[in-house]
């Protein structure tokens, strides 16, 4: 998709990162510190920074953690499952591309999030 007058690859994953923002404010109700896309082959590479809340940093922090940590990760992964077709909407949207799978992960030790859209082909044509 990269020709005379289309969007940078950079330009592409700048878009990528605000609409996963978006996403995080008005689906989870909170959105991350930072947001970082890289997009490689058939693969985008979403990494979120500062998504947990204070009460959540706190929780992990607590004497039960282990038990925090992974309720927190649970309720997090569910609500991303939730908002699964959004998500793959927005990458449809913008890369012309239907998304094959997603993976996420967080981390309650750092607050990041990391999504993982693979996809039918690869994402930018050279």
């Amino acid at each position: 998709m990269l020709g005379k007058m289309e969007k940078t690859k950079g330009q592409v994953e700048a878009e990528i990162s605000e609409a996963v923002t978006r996403f995080e404010k008005e689906f989870m109700g909170r959105g991350p510190l930072e947001t970082r896309t890289y997009i490689m082959d058939d693969m985008v590479i979403v990494r979120l920074k500062g998504v947990l809340t204070k009460a959540e940093y706190r929780l992990v922090k607590s004497e039960r953690n282990s038990k925090a940590r992974d309720l927190i990760k649970q309720v997090r992964i569910e609500l991303l499952e939730n908002g699964r077709p959004l998500l793959e909407e927005i990458i449809k949207d913008i890369l012309k591309r239907k998304v094959k799978s997603l993976h996420t992960d967080i981390s309650t030790m750092s607050g990041e999030r990391f999504i993982i859209f693979t996809l039918d082909k690869k994402a930018l044509d050279d």
